[in-house]
């Protein structure tokens, strides 16, 4: 095997595959990069679960194929100097040059590389990638990480006539995204559960630029195609919640607010709130205000923040964080809250337009005092 190939490209590959790669695994070519010159230069890193192959311009000399650690070609290609990179293989022996540095390692036998699973195409879809990746970015964070419920470790995805519409849950709140979407083929409304870890990928792979990605869906497996790279996902199986029936839509109480004045007054209470002092944040909705405060071992904060509605001093206790992301991840100048007791959601919505985002969180019950 015989190729060079521009020292940029080739290192933005490898840290692309490499994120797909095992850290340790009991199949030593997991660790490792598979590298494939043949028409073109491919390199694909794989941890059983999920699979990422790019493709990177090159010129080709000798076609070949060979497994590099990721770890120790991450950090040559990495350190060389900016220039043309030629890498050449005499079997194993792996020479590669740039500039003034030189590098002979030793890479092993690409037969042990397990190949990709092949994606048998049932449904598909293209949106483009800023969509994809500002869906993706403002639904991950409410997965869960909770192994007993395998499904909910990933996000729905759920294609229909309207678009594509994400939904993540972990048992304490919701994210939904909805947008419209390229082209369809295949079914008329299908969906499919992607894994969170496989989205943390895809959202790093997809750009922020208008060029489609393309989402083939497959009996067992998941592919997103981004360019010139693919990722391979396996499906999560199983009954996801079903979401519609869990949103509360009938709400008494609706207040509008700045989100990042929301935001704001909510941080600078959460200032004497850690992991070792937990309390929850006490919200009471009146008229035109908002007044959040708390209190922990070390002292108490409060703050109001101006809305707008009719709260009817509605008293109610939230988790920080949870509020936080959800109003973080709002895609929206202001955002609508509808609420109706104190122990029921919280809905979070645009104030205008139409409903591209949603956001629940469940109350925290309050202590008397607290």
């Amino acid at each position: 095997m015989k190729f060079s190939c521009e020292k940029a490209l080739l290192q933005s590959a490898v840290a692309t595959t490499s994120r797909a790669v095992s850290p340790k695994s009991s199949i030593p070519a997991l660790e490792g990069i598979l590298i494939e010159a043949n028409d073109a230069l491919c390199l694909t890193g794989y941890n059983l679960e999920t699979g990422i192959r790019t493709t990177v311009q090159a010129d080709i000399q000798a076609a070949g194929t060979l497994v590099l650690g990721a770890r120790l070609f991450g950090e040559i290609i990495r350190k060389l100097p900016d220039d043309i990179i030629h890498f050449s293989a005499d079997q194993y022996m792996v020479n590669i040059k740039c500039g003034m540095s030189e590098f002979n390692i030793l890479g092993t036998d690409p037969e042990e590389f397990p190949e990709l699973p092949t994606v048998e195409y049932q449904n598909s879809l293209k949106i483009p990638q800023n969509t994809l990746k500002s869906m993706i970015a403002q639904t991950l964070f409410a997965v869960s990480d909770n192994e007993s419920r395998p499904i909910h470790t990933g996000s729905l995805f759920e294609a229909d006539k309207g678009g594509l519409t994400i939904v993540s849950v972990d048992g304490y709140r919701l994210a939904l995204r909805h947008e419209e979407i390229e082209s369809k083929e295949g079914a008329e409304e299908f969906s499919f559960v992607v894994p969170g870890a496989a989205l943390s990928e895809v959202e790093k792979i997809c750009d922020n630029v208008d060029e489609c990605a393309c989402v083939t869906q497959g009996a067992r497996h998941v592919m997103f195609k981004v360019g010139q790279t693919m990722l391979v996902s396996r499906r999560l199986e199983g009954e996801f919640l079903a979401y519609r029936q869990a949103i509360p839509r009938n709400n008494a109480i609706h207040v509008q607010g700045d989100t990042k004045q929301l935001l704001s007054s909510i941080d600078r209470v959460s200032l004497i709130i850690s992991d070792k002092l937990k309390s929850p944040i006490r919200c009471v909705f009146e008229e035109n205000v908002l007044k959040i405060s708390t209190k922990t071992a070390i002292g108490d904060a409060a703050d109001q923040c101006p809305i707008q509605g009719d709260g009817g001093g509605l008293e109610i206790g939230f988790n920080n964080k949870y509020l936080m992301d959800a109003l973080k991840a709002a895609p929206a100048a202001q955002v609508r809250l509808e609420l109706t007791t104190g122990v029921s959601p919280c809905v979070i919505l645009p104030a205008e337009g139409e409903e591209n985002f949603l956001y629940m969180v469940l109350p925290v019950r309050l202590k008397a005092g607290e």
